[in-house]
């Protein structure tokens, strides 16, 4: 068993920001306030001693600028299109803004064959516990949305972020959205804890916004599989990010999925 399976991971993170987060709803550009905050409490995370692997959403959001678009492309090959103008602004600004805190980055970006087939997922593993060998260097994870369809159709992300903590054995799944947790039907109040997943499936309500996909529901299917992979899972406001650090102590503001 390597170190990194022995020691880090248990107190491995794994971070999926939603394209909700790091993009303005106004006009689906980059929100690079949100990103220096998310940056921020990242870099204090890792320099505390918690390791943690991204998975950024928000490729397709930071290109639609790009193409002149007003809202959420609804075809295949425009939403591909916003990806490979929107990927290098979202590293570039990533790269930068890590660098004041002393970090590097290092972007990974896969399919879902990567993940299922296992000669290439054994791959993807050994290239992650070599980055997180370096203390100094944030993993950054996408779908590989120019070439894929599958994820770029529905989910953000949701369900690549799970794919990715129960590969890694991770400690712990958060999901940064853009509300504070799953809600019970009907009211603004917030679950604080859910011990049995399947008695909150049908909670889910469609809260995309016009620059994203991926509302509760394919959150709430991503929490099933990390939960079945031992990982405990956590959905959160991304715009709250002084949360982040008390999520992580078990206490914050947020829904908690118990394995």
């Amino acid at each position: 068993m390597s170190n990194i399976q022995s020691i880090e991971r248990q107190n491995l993170t794994v971070i999926k920001i939603g394209t909700g987060v790091l993009t303005r709803e106004s006009d689906g550009q980059l929100d690079l306030e949100s990103l220096l905050h998310l940056v921020d409490a990242v870099a204090t995370l890792m320099k505390s001693g918690y390791p943690c692997v991204m998975v950024s959403s928000g490729a397709v959001g930071a290109g639609i600028s790009g193409l002149d678009l007003d809202a959420y492309p609804l075809d295949i090959a425009t939403r591909q299109a916003c990806a490979a103008i929107g990927q290098s602004r979202l590293m570039h600004n990533y790269q930068s803004l890590f660098s004041n805190f002393g970090l590097d980055v290092a972007q990974l970006l896969l399919t879902s064959g990567d993940l299922e087939k296992s000669g290439r997922r054994d791959s993807v593993l050994s290239t992650l516990e070599v980055l997180l060998a370096h203390k100094s260097i944030i993993p950054i994870i996408n779908e590989n949305d120019c070439v894929s369809i599958k994820e770029i159709s529905f989910g953000d992300n949701d369900m690549l972020s799970a794919n990715v903590a129960g590969l890694l054995k991770a400690q712990r799944l958060i999901l940064l959205t853009s509300v504070d947790g799953l809600h019970r039907p009907g009211t603004t109040e917030i679950i604080d804890e859910v011990t049995d997943i399947s008695k909150v499936k049908d909670f889910a309500r469609d809260d995309s916004g016009k620059f994203s996909i991926g509302g509760m529901s394919s959150k709430l299917s991503a929490v099933e599989f990390a939960i079945s992979q031992g990982v405990e899972t956590i959905i959160a406001n991304g715009r709250s990010t002084i949360n982040i650090a008390e999520l992580i102590k078990g206490n914050g503001r947020g829904t908690r999925f118990k394995i």
